[in-house]
């Protein structure tokens, strides 16, 4: 397909200013990125960055305004002017202790909306449109109604809004499925209980939710790894709640760790067809799930 971007030669003058290469690799610097990192950004190669920061070619107008933009900066500053940066939300935080508190009030039930940016409202809004790959930080910007350096100077890039979108969707999984499993009174209402958690979380948060099932391709290293080490953990959660209850004598199935994970994968799979304007509410949802896991596991006794 044939680029609608002009030619080199077609994007306004050169600029002939010694200081300009050291400015964007300061500006570089200063937002945390590689090379690498500007490069994907600008969509060139590598080398045509290095050769830019280091004074081997040079920078038409317009180049030094998409530079600016993926930088999260301005074209002015990069030309001379000093301006101060807006700031940026902190990275997202590396979750090492994933017993998430509960938050003040809250219960594992309710689900107010979420308090969450424009700029991650208008990311998550993308991503389930057109998946994470389809939408651009551009596309972001404009259902944000904000610059795209507006975006990058909250974030540094599209890959930290994915594992934003991720980290507050496991952080809720962890404390809700641990508050519903503290409120039962036997193993098998425990483990009824977190059932209906994963339900209420995967209809609630539907579009949350749609993403952490569908992008988990998406996440690059080290964050890959962190977030399907806390997934996992909440497998865990369940398989242990199983196992309570078969060592009990109140759930009889020989599969415990097969069943375990096409309970999880029934409730994962939610956000591909429910609606909200559907026939079942997500409370019918999920106490009918509750219902089909423990049918599933093969329970003894009642809850």
């Amino acid at each position: 397909m044939r680029s609608s971007r002009p030619p080199a030669d077609e994007r306004g003058p050169e600029i002939d200013k010694q200081d300009i290469p050291a400015a964007i690799r300061a500006a570089r610097a200063e937002a945390g990125l590689t090379v690498r990192d500007l490069a994907r950004r600008l969509g060139v190669s590598p080398a045509t960055v290095s050769a830019v920061e280091n004074g081997r070619t040079g920078v038409s107008v317009d180049r030094i305004r998409d530079i600016a933009d993926a930088l999260g900066t301005t074209a002015a500053r990069l030309l001379g002017e000093q301006v101060e940066p807006a700031p940026r939300h902190d990275p997202p935080r590396a979750v090492t202790d994933t017993a998430v508190d509960r938050p003040a009030g809250a219960h594992w039930r309710d689900f107010p909306p979420l308090e969450i940016d424009a700029v991650l409202a208008a990311a998550i809004d993308a991503f389930v449109e057109t998946g994470y790959h389809g939408a651009t930080v551009r596309a972001v910007a404009q259902r944000a109604g904000m610059s795209v350096p507006g975006v990058y100077h909250h974030y540094r890039d599209k890959q930290a809004l994915l594992v934003r979108a991720l980290d507050i969707t496991m952080d809720e999984l962890h404390w809700r499925i641990r508050a519903a499993r503290d409120e039962g009174a036997g193993t098998v209402e425990r483990v009824a209980l977190m059932v209906e958690a994963l339900a209420l979380y995967h209809t609630h948060r539907r579009e949350l939710a749609f993403i952490g099932a569908s992008e988990m391709r998406s996440i690059e290293e080290p964050d890959r790894t962190r977030i399907t080490a806390s997934r996992n953990e909440i497998q865990y959660l369940l398989d242990d709640g199983i196992d309570a209850a078969v060592r009990s004598g109140d759930l009889s199935t020989p599969h415990p760790r097969d069943a375990g994970r096409a309970i999880a994968t029934m409730c994962t799979s939610l956000p591909q067809w429910f609606r909200a304007d559907g026939p079942s509410t997500p409370e019918q949802i999920a106490t009918e799930y509750a219902e089909f896991a423990l049918d599933l596991l093969g329970r003894t006794s009642t809850r």
